[in-house]
Parts: structure tokens; C-alpha cells; sequence
């Protein structure tokens, strides 16, 4: 029989811009010992460690780790690109709910380079060889970085069917600043206007500067514990992980040679579908939503693909102002990737423990009035989705 598992501890460290940061170690070490403490907990009360990150050495989760005890533990590595944090999230909560470990910890960092995303093995076949040959044979191949254009591809043909404004997807990054401006662990603070946002430089049709997500370094972490653990510790009425579901791509990624398939947008739809189905409610009982926002095509593709509008209807959604305060659900009030940045490994814990501070009643200026149910999009391409459902009743 599964069992409730619990968040019972985050931490997260402010994010920098490349070469403005500590050390990886340095970092998870933070992250790490504020969710420590946040749980009450010693790290030797942890019975294992699942770590994320996409650009280091292959035992770079130990190192870090190790800063927080030298206890014997199991640690397991974890690189699922950019939904690694979330894929150390999804271990750590098998692990409880199957039984098999009474408290984990779940790590995510990263020290970024500046610049684009780039492969680091030019040697034998990229993990994104089918991703790319489908873009070059839709809609061909530029100078822009290519997550932009696979992104900016998605967001092109969404506008070309349904007749889209460009101001639409500016709209998005105008309000992640506006949430950010609340948040002190964001890189970018400063409130943005529409105009601009539209008048920053092109990086590919739809999408201008401000509506990229900028590499940055940092860390997040998050304690997982069973309701006996928690309740061995004297912590009453926790945060819990309602549904999580994890999808890899399906053949209509490629097949249908659509971009917006391509970037994902099925992996969403069904990983949210069964997540809706196990947590027994629907999208319209969300009050908050941290989804991944690397760029601003992909957060009005994901406001379809979770059902928070209908197919077709995220303008509307976008206009009325039904993704923010005073709407129908709250959309990424840290501020998202666009304005917090998007350390690859750490990006999924991040979100973890915004959420978990919003059913608290612990975010704030940012927070959502009478937060009860949360749930968290983290996208990688190659590929990988993993929502999760967090409650507190």
C-alpha cells in the first residue's frame, strides 16, 4: 500500500548570474542545511539522498552532500536536463511512499557557464538528435540559440493557428517581474513594461530577450519524511505530495512534426491528467502553480497543456489577468525562470519550496491568500516532465 509523503523541510539559496556564485558544494551545502533546519531534523536521521545536477562530474551529488555529514548513506546521482531537480523530487518520494526509507533528502544545484545551453560531447550522437532534425526540417535552422528556436518555434506556430499577438507572450514576462519584484531570492527584481519588454532585442520570433530565461547558478533542496516520521517528530498538519507523475516522450513528439508537440506539450497534458486523476481534483481546484517558464511560449503552452484554460483560449486567460493576484490561479509567484533564472539541477526544488512557503502562509508579499493546493511543472527536453500536486488540508 503507498504511503503520504510529506515536505516537512526546503531550503533554497539566491540565485546568481554565472561566475557571481559560490562553489557547487557550497551552494547544495546551503540549500541543504536550511532545509535541515526548516525540518527539525540532524542530516543522520536521513536515510538517503537523491542529488540533481546537469553539468559536472559524475559523483559531484556526493561531494555536496558531504558537506552536510559523512553518514554512509545511499546517494544517487539524478540528470533528467532541465526537470533534474523535479527527477530527484520523484525518486526521494518513491522512496517513501514504497516504504523503502522513513526520511530522504532530494538536492539540486548547478554552476552554470555564461551564454546559451550547449552539448558538451561533440564526439557521438546528441540526446537532442531527433528534437533537432524535426526543427530543421519545420522550419529550418538559425543563428539563435536553439532552445529559443525550439521554443520560439512552439510559440510561432501556436500564433499562426489561433491568430495570436506577439504582445501576448510579452504579457507573461511583464507579469513574472511584477511577482519577482517580491521575491528576494530572484535574480531579476526590477519591474518591466510591456513596451519594454517588446522593444529588447529579438532572439526568435516571438520571443525577445526579456522572454528568455537567463543561465544562473544555485541550489534547492527538500526533506521528504512518512507520516510516522513526522509524526515521531512532533510536526502536525505538513505539507504533503498529493500526485506526482513523471511522462518521457511519446511518438507524437516526433511524428507529428509540430513543434509545440516537439517541446513537450503532450508529455504535460498526460503527466497532468494523472496527476488530476490520483490527487481526485481537477485543475480548477489549484490555487497557486510554479510551471516552467523558460520561455514565455512555453508558459502559455503549458497554461493549456495543465488545463488551466482551454485549448486555444490562453490569450483570453493572459488578458484577463486570470494568471496572477486576483485571478482564476496564481501563475509562478516567485517570479518563474524568467526572473529567478534556471540553474538546470536546482530549478525543480526551487519551485518545491516556493510552493511548500505558500501552503504554509510563509511567502510573504508573494503570498497567495488561503493557498491550499499547489502544483508544480518542471519541463526537460530530451525529455522528461514531472508534475506534482502538494496539498495542506
Amino acid at each position: 500500500m503507498k504511503r503520504r509523503v510529506n515536505v516537512i523541510g526546503v531550503g533554497m539559496t539566491k540565485f546568481a548570474k554565472p561566475g557571481a556564485s559560490d562553489d557547487y558544494h557550497v551552494m547544495a551545502a546551503e540549500a541543504g542545511k536550511k532545509a535541515l533546519a526548516d525540518a527539525g531534523i540532524n542530516y543522520n536521521e536521513v536515510e538517503q539522498a537523491f542529488c540533481g545536477y546537469v553539468y559536472g562530474d559524475s559523483t559531484c551529488g556526493q561531494r555536496a552532500v558531504y558537506e552536510l555529514g559523512l553518514t554512509g548513506i545511499p546517494v544517487v546521482n539524478v540528470n533528467n536536463n532541465c526537470s533534474t531537480g523535479s527527477s530527484a523530487l520523484f525518486l526521494a518520494r518513491q522512496a517513501i511512499e514504497g516504504g523503502l526509507a522513513e526520511c530522504v533528502i532530494a538536492v539540486g544545484f548547478e554552476k552554470m557557464e555564461r551564454g546559451a545551453l550547449g552539448s558538451k560531447f561533440n564526439d557521438r550522437e546528441n540526446p537532442m538528435g531527433q528534437h533537432a532534425q524535426l526543427m530543421i526540417t519545420e522550419q529550418g535552422f538559425t543563428q539563435a540559440p536553439p532552445a529559443a528556436q525550439m521554443f520560439g518555434g512552439a510559440g510561432r506556430e501556436y500564433r499562426w493557428q489561433h491568430g495570436t499577438k506577439r504582445e501576448t507572450f510579452g504579457k507573461i514576462a511583464e507579469k513574472a517581474r511584477k511577482h519577482a519584484a517580491n521575491n528576494p531570492y530572484a535574480l531579476f527584481n526590477q519591474v518591466l513594461s510591456l513596451e519594454e519588454i517588446m522593444a529588447s532585442e529579438e532572439v526568435f520570433d516571438p520571443l525577445t530577450r526579456f522572454q528568455c530565461c537567463p543561465p544562473t547558478c544555485g541550489a534547492g533542496a527538500a526533506i521528504l519524511c512518512s507520516d510516522e516520521f513526522a509524526k515521531k517528530h512532533g510536526i502536525s498538519n505538513p505539507v504533503y505530495i498529493a500526485a506526482q507523475a513523471m511522462t518521457t516522450d511519446f511518438a507524437s513528439s516526433f511524428e507529428e512534426k509540430s513543434m509545440i508537440k516537439m517541446v513537450g506539450y503532450d508529455m504535460t497534458k498526460a503527466a497532468a491528467k494523472k496527476v488530476y486523476e490520483e490527487a481526485g481534483i481537477g485543475a480548477e481546484d489549484v490555487d497557486v502553480v510554479e510551471l516552467h517558464d523558460c520561455f514565455t511560449a512555453n508558459e502559455l503552452l503549458t497554461y493549456e497543456g495543465l488545463g488551466l484554460c482551454p485549448e486555444g483560449g490562453a490569450e483570453k486567460f493572459i488578458w484577463d489577468a486570470d494568471n496572477t493576484y486576483g485571478g482564476k490561479v496564481v501563475t509562478n509567484p516567485s517570479g518563474g525562470l524568467l526572473s529567478k533564472g534556471h540553474p538546470l539541477g536546482a530549478t525543480g526544488l526551487a519551485q518545491c519550496t516556493e510552493l511548500v512557503w505558500q501552503l504554509r502562509g510563509q511567502a510573504e508579499k508573494r503570498q497567495v491568500e488561503n493557498a491550499r493546493v499547489a502544483l508544480q511543472h518542471n519541463l526537460g527536453l530530451g525529455g522528461a516532465c514531472v508534475i506534482t500536486m502538494y496539498r495542506r488540508d
